[in-house]
C-alpha cells in the first residue's frame, strides 16, 4: 500500500513548493535511500507535465571520493554539474543519509575545496539564483536517534512538521515582514547574549514552504559592519561532520573578533576560510509551530518556534548585504523559556520575549 503521507509530501513539493509547469525540467537529487519519496516525486512531476531527472548518491562513497580528491577533480566535476544545473527549471534535494558523521574523517582542507570549487559555483550561484528549489530530509533510524525518538514516532513527527498549513503561515508572516522592512535597530538579549545591529534597507524574505521543507522563517541580513556585542548559541551545530556546541561569538564593527566553542581551533579555522566568513550574512526568526526542540539537523533546528539564527558567511542575493563567502553557517539560538529565555527589540520596542511575540499583529505566529 502507498503511504499517503509520502504522497501528500510529494504533492506539496511539486504543486506548492516548486509550482511545476508543463515542460519544466526537474532535477531530483537524492543523497541516501529515499526510493519511496523519490518515486512519488517522479510521478507527481509527470502528473504536472514536468520532466524528471534523477541523481542518486551514496554518502559513504561521496566521503571516500572527497577525502582524496584534488583541485583538478573538483574543477572538472564542477564543469559538468554546472551544465546540468543550467538546464534545470527546478531542483528538489532529498537528504537521507543514515549517519551524521559520515564526513567527519574528511580533512577540513578537502571540505573547503569542495565548498569553494564545487558547491558555491553550482549551488550557491546557479541553483539558488536560477532555479525553483526546495531541500528536505527523509526520515530514517538515524534521524530518529538524533531526535531521541522511536522511528515510528519520528516519522509521524516528520510528516507533521513538513506538511503544516503553509498558506496560513505565509499570511501570518506578512505583518512581521512589514515591521522588519521599516526597522533600523535590532537588539537581541539573553543569557550570555547582548547583540546590536542594523537591518535598515535590507530586503526581508518570508519562507513558507517554497525553499526548505520543513519551513517557517522570515529572514533578512544585518548591515555588514553594524554588528556589535556577544551572542551565545545554545543549539548544537553539525558542520563538516563535527558537532559544535556552546558557540560564543564576539563582534566588533561587524566582524567576529573572538570565537569559542567545544573546539575553538576547529571553528576558527572555518571562520578563516575567507574574509567574508567572519561577517554575518543572515538574521532570521524561526517560526514553525510544530518544531520546539533541537535535534542537531539545521534544516529542522533553524525553524524552531521561538528561535533565531544568526549566520556567519554569505548573504543571499535576495537579502544582500554585500558579504560574500564560501561559508554560510546557520547557528541557532533558542529563546523559549525552556532554553533560558531572551528578548528581541526592534527600534527599541520589545517584539518577542521568551520565544513568544508580544505585540498583537504578530501573535498569530505564536505556536
Amino acid at each position: 500500500m502507498k503511504d499517503l503521507r509520502i504522497q501528500k509530501l510529494a504533492e506539496l513539493l511539486i504543486q506548492y513548493s516548486t509550482h511545476i509547469q508543463p515542460g519544466e525540467k526537474v532535477l531530483i537529487d537524492t543523497v541516501g535511500e529515499a526510493d519511496d519519496l523519490c518515486k512519488a516525486i517522479i510521478e507527481e512531476t509527470y502528473q504536472a507535465g514536468g520532466i524528471p531527472f534523477v541523481n542518486v548518491e551514496n554518502p559513504v562513497l561521496n566521503a571516500a571520493v572527497v577525502k582524496e580528491a584534488s583541485k583538478e577533480f573538483f574543477t572538472s566535476q564542477r564543469k559538468w554539474e554546472e551544465l546540468r544545473m543550467k538546464e534545470m527549471d527546478a531542483y528538489i534535494g532529498v537528504r537521507a543519509g543514515k549517519n551524521t558523521y559520515t564526513m567527519k574523517s574528511v580533512p577540513s582542507k578537502q571540505h573547503e575545496m569542495q565548498s569553494t570549487l564545487l558547491w558555491e559555483p553550482v549551488h550557491g550561484q546557479i541553483r539558488v539564483n536560477k532555479t525553483k528549489w526546495v531541500i528536505l530530509r527523509y526520515p530514517n533510524d538515524s534521524m530518529a536517534q538524533m531526535a531521541e525518538m522511536p522511528t515510528e514516532d519520528f516519522e509521524d513527527y516528520f510528516f507533521n512538521v513538513c506538511t503544516v498549513d503553509y498558506g496560513k503561515m505565509s499570511k501570518d508572516m506578512d505583518p512581521l515582514v512589514k515591521l522588519m522592512e521599516r526597522t533600523d535597530k535590532v537588539r537581541i538579549k539573553g543569557p550570555g547574549t547582548d547583540l546590536n545591529f542594523s537591518i535598515k534597507d535590507i530586503p526581508v524574505i518570508k519562507c513558507s514552504g517554497e525553499k526548505n521543507i520543513p519551513d517557517g522563517e522570515v529572514y533578512t541580513a544585518p548591515v555588514k559592519d553594524s554588528v556589535n556585542g556577544v551572542i551565545r548559541y545554545n543549539t548544537p551545530s553539525p558542520y563538516d561532520g563535527f558537532v559544535f556546541k556552546d558557540m560564543e561569538l564576539t563582534f566588533e564593527h561587524g566582524k567576529i573578533i573572538k570565537a569559542v566553542s567545544n573546539d575553538s581551533k576547529r571553528c576558527n579555522a572555518i571562520f578563516d576560510t575567507d574574509e567574508g566568513a567572519r561577517y554575518v550574512g543572515e538574521f532570521s526568526f524561526g517560526l514553525n509551530p510544530q518544531i520546539h526542540d533541537a535535534m542537531g539537523d539545521i534544516l529542522f533546528d533553524e525553524k524552531i518556534a521561538g528561535s533565531i539564527h544568526f549566520t556567519p558567511g554569505a548573504s543571499y542575493d535576495d537579502a544582500y548585504n554585500g558579504n560574500k563567502s564560501a561559508v554560510h553557517w546557520d547557528l541557532v539560538l533558542i529563546q523559549t523559556a525552556a532554553y533560558g529565555g531572551g528578548e528581541i527589540w526592534l527600534d527599541d520596542v520589545l517584539v518577542r520575549k521568551d520565544g513568544l511575540f508580544v505585540i498583537d499583529e504578530l501573535k498569530g505566529l505564536n505556536p
